[in-house]
């Protein structure tokens, strides 16, 4: 059992109609609140309305076209509405890009250079605007953890801050925001759940209770995601996929387990800062690969263990065998929700792959700590793989 930490301030409001307890949640926080937001969906459902009317008697602010992978660029125009307009805090409605986009809005308001030395370098994140969360896609897990991902169309990059006051305040979660949300973006978000998950899973050493916490998440989103499919508007498929999202991705999975440099999520980065593909459809044709190449006699015992426990795969005294069967079967299952097998699909082409491994490299969390340990070559043979 690894030593860990474990930092979850943010207050979790999960529920059908729990949208009307907003005004009392933001009590206190000020009188001048900016509403962050993506595309016209939150607009064309009411949610936007709905917000509003419980912002009642405060001086509202909108900030709408928030980008999916959110761009700097857009966000630097947000900061300097909060600065301009002083904000007291901030509500973010949508999807994880919205709340990751606002995250460096909260970030960069107080910040004296540009937003995005924050990417480089977040210990130079100070004071930041307080903001809540109005969750309406089941992915990224941003309503309940610290850190968010922007991209940089002039460099070709994607990266990461995080900060210990980047945490949202409160967070709404309700089912029925997602009933609408398209097949594609359902099935790419469950992607994204999932390898929250497998990066989590996947390490040198683990322990039986997060073991049995990685699997039931992993149990729940292949349970759940093609009901959600079929049947949009499936309260329970809906809300299972939502509590999977919050839960993933906030450090609960990875308590006292070697730490994880999440290679895929590191070399989807890359992928889509050049290409803008959806993330979690990236995911889905990343992870795989990635299991395979990290596949061999050291592994092997470990992604057994998931194919007996996941899929009821028979045992069997050469772990390899199963091993081999498990990542088959996780790829089948990628391909039945509808997710692309090959980058190619998306129309990815190999001409930045070296770029993109050496960013990789320069910029994410050491590889030499993953599950099998990434270089160069490694990443290139994925990435060459995954075409």
């Amino acid at each position: 059992m690894q030593p860990f930490d474990l930092y979850l301030p943010t207050h979790t409001v999960f529920g059908k109609g729990r949208i009307e307890e907003l005004g009392k949640l933001v009590a206190g926080r000020g009188s001048r609140v900016l509403i962050t937001y993506g595309g016209g969906s939150v607009v064309k459902s009411g949610l936007l309305a709905d917000v509003k009317k419980q912002l009642a008697g405060l001086e509202v602010f909108e900030f709408g076209g928030i980008e999916p992978n959110p761009k700097i660029g857009t966000l630097r125009k947000a900061i300097e509405l909060c600065r301009k307009e002083k904000i007291d805090f901030m509500v973010a409605v949508g999807g994880g890009s919205v709340i990751d986009g606002t995250k460096c809005i909260a970030a960069g308001v107080y910040y004296e250079g540009d937003a995005w030395d924050l990417m480089y370098d977040s210990s130079k994140i100070g004071r930041t605007v307080p903001f809540f969360a109005v969750l309406t896609l089941a992915a990224t897990g941003s309503d309940y953890d610290n850190s968010g991902v922007i991209s940089n169309p002039e460099t070709n990059e994607k990266l990461f801050l995080a900060a210990p006051n980047l945490f949202p305040i409160a967070s709404i979660l309700d089912p029925t925001y997602t009933f609408t949300v398209p097949a594609w973006h359902t099935a790419a978000g469950a992607s994204d759940i999932l390898s929250h998950t497998f990066e989590q899973y996947f390490v040198a050493e683990g322990n039986e209770f997060s073991d049995s916490m990685c699997e039931g998440m992993i149990r729940t989103v292949m349970k759940y995601t093609p009901v959600a499919l079929k049947e949009p508007e499936n309260y329970e498929a809906r809300a299972e996929l939502m509590l999977a999202s919050s839960f993933g991705c906030c450090g609960l999975l990875s308590i006292g387990r070697t730490p994880s440099p999440w290679p895929c999520h590191g070399i989807e980065h890359e992928i889509s800062a050049w290409t803008d593909i959806t993330h979690g459809a990236g995911l889905a044709v990343i992870t795989p690969h990635w299991m395979r190449w990290s596949l061999n006699e050291k592994t092997a015992p470990r992604f057994a263990q998931y194919g007996e426990r996941i899929f009821g795969l028979a045992h069997n005294d050469d772990p390899m065998v199963t091993a081999s069967a498990a990542i088959d079967r996780t790829a089948e299952f990628f391909r039945s929700i509808g997710m692309p097998a090959k980058l190619s699909e998306m129309g990815v082409t190999a001409e930045h792959f070296g770029d993109m491994a050496d960013h990789v490299l320069a910029h994410w969390f050491p590889l030499d700590g993953a599950f099998r340990p990434l270089d160069r070559e490694g990443i290139l043979a994925i990435l060459n793989a995954s075409l």
